[in-house]
């Protein structure tokens, strides 16, 4: 029993790169951390605070700030990915062997 084949299809698709959101804010928040360390620590101390509270404070100042700007820059590179993207043609293949699922 022969089995006809479909003619292959061709579509026109658009490929462009576009940043992962989730790695950006990641990379944001932990630089943000790091600037609280260097602020917390790095500042001459205050009588009134201790350097771990005032960590804590800055902390969620800066890694918050930190995943907004990672995510401004990945907005930024997403936006320059659409005026830098291509055209290109595809055609689907039909499967050389058919599939052989065991039905009951």
């Amino acid at each position: 029993m022969a089995s006809e084949q479909p003619p292959s299809e061709r579509r026109e698709i658009t490929v462009r790169r576009a940043p992962k959101y989730v790695p950006f804010l990641v990379l944001g928040a932990l630089v943000g951390v790091g600037v609280a360390a260097a602020v917390a620590y790095g500042l001459p101390a205050s009588e009134n605070f201790d350097p771990g509270s005032v960590f804590g404070f800055f902390l969620v100042l800066f890694a918050g700030a930190g995943a907004v700007l990672g995510a401004v820059l990945a907005l930024i590179l997403d936006r320059r990915s659409v005026k830098r993207q291509q055209r290109a043609v595809v055609e689907s293949v039909p499967d050389s062997e058919p599939d052989t699922d065991s039905q009951p």
